[in-house]
């Protein structure tokens, strides 16, 4: 199979037609993520996770030979919106998977849900989706956004930091991220900032934060801006002065390779660490590594589990995939054996119900920058929308 399917100029097809799901014996799956920009190293670490996957299941999903078409969708709302429409109109794709970003993940979810066709989000979890707009056709397998980010937050409270500096990007994943660091972190605030999606550049935002004096900085900055943002802080004289904190998806391996030693020493939370002890999840690191030639990121690691969601679902139903019901019952109680370590369940929302670890940079033997589980900040932890999600 060839790194990504094209997808090809042509008439769309009569919306929605065509066979039964599994009907012809094969499975095909939209992988709609994101492969250019700053935010690139997240989607191609969730499609390789998502591939290694594949390659250790033989090639078949669920028993039916499968086939993944992918499309960059460049992180924008609109582009991912159009790959929906063709993907679910014309290729005619099974499931849809990939995506990165918790505002593009709300803009396609209607057009999935008008398709009853089931959307396995590798990453995105928006509070919309989890609560009040919860979803049958949507399933989580990583995290709902704000539970990452709670963490950080009981553990900064509980180190007794007083006045904490906040800062996301202006997007719901952002929103998700401050409001779930403020709902167990009680302290005072020192400055709470959201900046551009995309941003490259914070010289402006760390004066702002040298003039505010906290006695700690907690940020949320994924892929490219969490590269730029680390960097910068360093290099403005803020490292060793003001503790810095933040979610794994500011200090995860597609991050630590590009900015090493400036995210030393760094606390951070994730459901996921690369050096969780289980064979499932030492297989998964050191073929991904002898594949790739780099250690995986929790993006890619989620992207493994995606693939291993939907093949324990297809194998429960018998490959006959036309029930929508018995396919939506068999994700929610599907059984694999997740890189996690100690696994997940779905809650009511369709949102795993799990452990979330604290984990610290450091450097490895071998010189690599990575992180460390040091221990585990909640234990079953479900979100905090599930309430309000009406499904049962």
């Amino acid at each position: 199979m060839t790194a990504r399917t094209l997808i090809a100029a042509a008439s769309a097809l009569a919306l929605f037609a065509g066979p039964a799901l599994g009907a012809d014996g094969s499975l095909k799956i939209g992988m709609i993520t994101t492969l250019s920009g700053p935010g690139a190293g997240l989607g191609i670490d969730i499609r390789d996770g998502f591939q290694l996957a594949l390659q250790h299941l033989g090639g078949s999903l669920g028993g039916l030979k499968t086939e993944v078409v992918e499309a960059d969708d460049q992180q924008k709302p609109d582009v991912a919106v159009g790959l929906t429409n063709r993907m679910v109109e014309r290729d005619r794709v099974d499931l849809v998977t990939g995506v990165v970003w918790s505002n593009l993940a709300l803009a396609m979810m209607p057009t999935l849900a008008n398709a009853k066709t089931f959307f396995i989000s590798p990453n995105a979890g928006p509070s919309q989706l989890a609560g009040a707009q919860c979803n049958p056709y949507f399933f989580n397998v990583a995290w709902q956004n704000d539970t990452i980010h709670e963490a950080v937050g009981q553990h900064v409270q509980e180190r007794g930091f007083k006045k904490v500096y906040l800062m996301a990007p202006n997007y719901p994943a952002g929103k998700d991220a401050l409001a779930g660091f403020r709902r167990y972190y009680k302290g005072g605030v020192a400055g709470e900032v959201y900046t551009q999606v995309g941003q490259l550049d914070y010289a402006a935002e760390l004066a702002q934060i040298k003039a505010a004096q906290p006695d700690a900085v907690y940020v949320f900055y994924p892929g490219g801006m969490g590269i730029n943002f680390i960097k910068q802080f360093d290099q403005a004289g803020l490292k060793g002065n003001v503790p810095l904190f933040g979610p794994g998806f500011s200090f995860d391996q597609d991050i630590l390779a590009a900015v090493g030693d400036a995210a030393l020493g760094v606390r951070n939370s994730a459901q996921w660490s690369p050096d969780m002890d289980s064979a499932a999840n030492k297989r998964f690191v050191a073929d991904f590594k002898a594949k790739h030639n780099r250690l995986p990121s929790m993006y890619a690691s989620q992207g493994y589990d995606a693939a291993l969601l939907i093949d324990a679902a297809i194998k429960a139903t018998g490959g006959k995939l036309d029930d929508k019901d018995a396919l939506r019952a068999a994700f929610k109680t599907a059984k694999f054996d997740s890189v996690r370590g100690e696994g997940f369940r779905f809650n009511n929302n369709h949102y795993p119900i799990q452990n979330v670890y604290l984990r610290e940079v450091v450097k490895g033997a071998d010189g690599t920058v990575t992180n460390k589980t040091v221990g585990t900040a909640f234990t079953n932890h479900a979100d905090a929308f599930a309430k309000d999600c009406a499904m049962k």
